[in-house]
């Protein structure tokens, strides 16, 4: 048996070696190194101090360019008077205070004006004199605009606001912008142009000027930038404490250094004007010598070279620094030889003697242990990979000396397949929609994953928990029925569980029987068992599952089982709500059609009856195994999207007003309007009585007027008589008819009360299209008038290129309700308009669906629902689609659509046809092109047509035999 050892000991081991390897290595080549070490370290070090000396420079210089260039752009660039560039002083004042490196900014113009703001004490020993107390900002101004120009100094304080103001005629008669180089450079150059750092000579400091054109080219926008702290920060980066560090230009002179008073020289002119001192006049002996080093640097590569110095050596570095549009500049550092390599060459000799003696132990020890460990762990780390990659296709396994590499092999292993297990447990869970056939289906994998025999799945509700599934190992289901527990009373192992909120195991005590029901159960062997809440991600009981085993659960098992539930619990939840949406969606699109349906007796159980039929023709489709359809299937989110259209394929009937689906006669609107012609024929009666009366009473002979009343009655009351059979609508009008319409339409009666008092504000409107008569007034028995057209508004039209496809003809107006018009209808009852608003039904089907937000799988509904109307020929309607154009489930709708109002025996107004007559008809329309020959072959020989007649019509209409239809005995006629 191979001998573990702890991971440790192999660790230490390892490490030591590695140590002593490093230290024989370096202790090897150290000596020949370090020499080239230190100088490149030296080298280096000054590299990096160079980059942030021009760091320095650039963090100085770019909050200045920034506000020169923004200050191009400012209104002051244009400004034509002092009053006008003082509207500005703000801007610059925040562009000054932006940077402590900015001593002023000014604007130089093409006429010679200028305009300068800057802090105070900046200038001369003189100016400074003058300064009022207070002031923090100076305004030098030159305006040449009258006769003479005029220079000012004006004095602000922080506040910006004006403390004096000085005339001083010597200023700008001295002064003009105009003669400057920053000024003449800029005014030529397209970019910002920058001086080479310059001795300011009334401050006495090192800096730099910018400037910018603007204006359009009649201004210039200048900046003057201090570097004089670029001294103090070579200072803090000396590199030992007997460093120096010098900035200097091309010539040698110094632009910075620590001691200020040694880098600026009184003039040895008479003018006593201070300079720049140059490289050998800073009283350092390591630098005299590398004023023509620094005057004959060689392009942009820096330089390296020792200087000696008496006995001392010293490590000189000379770098340029390049910034944009500035001559070079170059970083001198001078380091003394004695400070840099102190440590560094007693390192070196303790170094040598450690790595002699390391060398000569650990040597012999580290090959054979760095394998032993390498190949272990480099073998683990490919098994963590593929488990980060989800391989698990092959068990881990490895064998290791090291006790602790073993171990963690075995705990990945189990790792691995728990994790694969957990991961298939999911997935199959998350596939499964259907949430009936997912809770057997969560308990199978359960048993499966915990090695249990046997389990139940509860659901809880309200106070209970109601069993939802009960399955042995082999998934079959348990014989019997188990009762529903309170939760407040099931049992001790289940409500211990419950009480707690998390996975209990312990042995089945006989109140768990009994609590359970299990006495009836063949569970012989089962003596433990696993009970789990499960609990949704607001931690509220969704259900709970107990689990029956033939031994004690392991901590190890409980764990995994724990966690398992709580995907279940999850998985569970969210599959539960999304049934609980779906059951609340189909019980609204059914309440939908329940209340069409309900709306109007006409339509009957129209909206529930479709559905149906055309589910079943839809299944005969998916079950045919030959013929067109044979290839034909439906998965389960198709079929959902045909059971959806199918239940709202009329839901636009929820616009048509009643009394034209329930039209019954001509003028019949929300009432028969054939009772109002009913009064005006009795008035002309009464009338034709009152001119008798009054021709008798003049002297007339009453018998033949008694005669000619008698006689003019009875054409009253024969022409009332054809007007009262023309509005029923049940025979055709001929030509004559109509004819005989307008000549009784000509009668007149006598109207003597005001027709447009008492009536709606609609009405008025519309009777408003025609001035009022004088009463009394002779009216026609029927007319046309304008009051009876109802105009289509805006919202009632509906455009060529609209987005559904529409292609229906659209009459002019929206209802016509002139009384020769309607009664002139030539068959049924409806006119143009009204007919155009019962078919506009499948229009606001196709509109109302396609608003709906349907899920991805759901999106053909309004395609399926909106072509039931839709003729093989192109010629139905909303949008003319031919068969080609249409999806097969809208043509089996169409047949259902049609079959069902054919057969239907709840509509007031017909009988249901019988099979044969239904039959017959729909023969004719699919020879015609109205209804798919192939499907309504399929709804033949499928005998769909026979198991809806079986379960919605009476035995009297069922007058078809479905065997004699197939061999031919009895075929449908189209002549019927």
């Amino acid at each position: 048996m191979r001998r573990h050892y702890p991971l440790h000991v192999h660790i230490s081991t390892l490490f030591l070696a590695l140590i002593l390897l490093v230290c024989g290595v370096l202790g090897g080549i150290g000596y020949q190194l370090s020499s080239d070490l230190l100088a490149a370290s030296a080298a280096d070090l000054t590299t990096r101090i160079s980059r942030e000396a021009l760091l320095e420079m650039e963090h100085i210089i770019e909050p200045a360019e920034v506000a020169t260039r923004l200050l191009s752009l400012q209104r002051v660039t244009t400004a034509t008077s002092l009053k006008e560039r003082l509207d500005s002083v703000e801007f610059l004042r925040e562009a000054l205070d932006s940077s402590a490196a900015l001593s002023s900014l000014y604007v130089g113009y093409d006429n010679g004006d200028f305009f300068l703001v800057g802090r105070v004490g900046q200038g001369s020993e003189a100016e400074a004199s003058r300064v009022p107390v207070g002031a923090s900002y100076v305004v030098q101004s030159i305006e040449r605009a009258g006769a003479a120009a005029r220079g000012r100094f004006i004095y602000l304080d922080a506040r910006l606001k004006i403390l004096r103001a000085d005339d001083r005629p010597d200023y700008a008669a001295a002064y003009d912008p105009r003669q400057r180089p920053w000024f003449q450079q800029a005014l030529t150059a397209s970019t910002q142009v920058k001086t080479p750092p310059y001795l300011f000579y009334s401050s006495r400091k090192v800096g730099t000027t910018l400037a910018n054109r603007a204006g359009g080219g009649h201004a210039v926008v200048g900046a003057d930038i201090l570097l004089h702290t670029l001294g103090m920060i070579l200072a803090t980066r000396k590199v030992t404490p007997g460093s120096e560090m010098v900035l200097v230009n091309s010539q040698g002179f110094v632009l910075a250094f620590e001691d200020l008073d040694r880098m600026v020289m009184a003039s040895p002119e008479s003018d006593a004007a201070p300079k720049l001192a140059r490289l050998d006049e800073l009283g350092v002996p390591a630098l005299v010598s590398l004023m023509e080093t620094v005057r004959n640097m060689p392009g942009q590569a820096a330089q390296s070279l020792r200087v000696k110095v008496r006995d001392d050596g010293w490590r000189v570095s000379v770098n340029p620094l390049l910034l944009e549009g500035v001559p070079p500049l170059y970083l001198v550092t001078a380091i003394p030889e004695s400070e840099l390599m102190a440590g560094a060459l007693q390192l070196r000799q303790h170094s040598a003697v450690a790595t002699l003696v390391v060398l000569l132990i650990t040597i012999p020890l580290t090959w054979l242990l760095a394998r032993s460990i390498a190949r272990s762990l480099g073998s683990l780390a490919d098994e963590a990979e593929a488990i980060r990659h989800f391989e698990f296709t092959q068990p881990i396994k490895l064998e290791s000396s090291i006790k602790e590499v073993s171990e963690l092999a075995q705990t990945m292993d189990s790792m691995k397949r728990t994790i694969h297990r957990f991961l298939d447990i999911s997935h199959a869970v998350a596939a499964e929609q259907n949430f009936d056939r997912l809770l057997p289906r969560l308990l199978v994998d359960t048993l499966s994953a915990s090695g249990a025999r046997a389990g139940i799945l509860y659901l809880a509700e309200e106070t209970q928990l109601k069993p939802a599934a009960a399955l042995d190992e082999t998934g079959s289901a348990w014989a019997g029925e188990l009762p529903a527990l309170e939760i407040s009373n099931s049992g001790p192992l289940l409500g211990a569980a419950l009480s707690d909120g998390s996975a209990r195991a312990e042995r089945l005590r006989p109140d768990d029987i009994r609590c359970l029901g299990l006495a009836t159960a063949d569970l012989s062997g089962a003596t433990h068992a696993i009970a789990l809440p499960l609990l949704n991600r607001q931690t509220e009981l969704v259900g709970a599952m107990v689990l029956l085993c033939d031994s004690a659960t392991d901590s190890s098992r409980l764990s995994f089982v724990k966690a398992l539930s709580g995907s279940a619990a999850v998985s569970l939840e969210s599959k539960a709500l999304i049934k609980a949406q779906k059951d609340l969606f189909e019980a609204f699109i059914k309440l939908i059609a329940a209340a069409i349906d309900a709306k109007s007796p006409y339509t009957g159980g129209h909206c529930k009856r479709v559905p149906e039929l055309t589910e079943m023709l839809a299944d005969a489709a998916c079950e045919a195994s030959s013929g067109p359809f044979q290839d034909f299937q439906l998965s389960e989110d198709e079929r959902e999207a045909l059971h959806v259209a199918a239940w709202l394929h009329d839901c636009g009937k929820v616009t048509t007003p009643e009394y034209v689906v329930d039209k019954a006669t001509k003028l019949e609107t929300i009432h028969d309007r054939l009772h109002e012609v009913r009064m005006r024929f009795e008035v002309l009666k009464r009338e034709e009585e009152i001119r008798c009366l009054q021709a008798i009473a003049d002297g007339g002979d009453e018998p033949s007027l008694r005669a000619g009343l008698a006689a003019e009655l009875l054409r009253i009351d024969d022409d009332f008589a054809f007007i009262a059979n023309c509005n029923e609508g049940g025979e055709f009008m001929a030509p004559q008819k109509i004819e005989r319409l307008q000549v009784i339409a000509r009668r007149t009666w006598w109207r003597t009360l005001d027709d447009r008092i008492g009536i709606s504000e609609e009405e008025k409107l519309r009777k408003a299209r025609t001035p009022p008569a004088l009463l009394p007034v002779a009216e026609p028995l029927l007319a046309d008038k304008p009051e009876h057209l109802f105009p289509r508004r805006p919202q009632d039209q509906m455009p060529a290129d609209n987005r559904w496809g529409v292609r229906m003809a659209v009459p002019m107006l929206l209802y016509n309700r002139g009384e020769l018009y309607n009664l002139a209808v030539e068959r049924g009852t409806l006119s143009e308009e009204e007919r155009y608003k019962i078919n506009e039904h499948i229009v606001q089907t196709l509109v109302m669906l396609s608003q709906l937000p349907f899920p991805k799988h759901l999106r053909k509904v309004p395609e399926i629902a909106g072509a039931h109307h839709e003729k093989m020929d192109g010629s139905g309607y909303p949008c003319k689609l031919r068969r080609e154009e249409m999806p097969p489930v809208a043509r089996m709708m169409a047949i259902a659509d049609i079959f069902e109002a054919l057969t239907a025996i709840d509509r007031p107004y017909k009988k249901g046809k019988t099979l044969s007559e239904a039959l017959a008809i729909m023969s004719r329309m699919q020879q015609e092109q109205h209804i798919d020959p192939e499907l309504f072959d399929l709804f033949l020989s499928s005998g769909v047509y026979d198991k809806y007649a079986r379960k919605r019509m009476r035995p009297e209409q069922r007058d078809v035999d479905h065997e004699n239809l197939l061999i031919g005995k009895q075929r449908p006629h189209p002549t019927v």
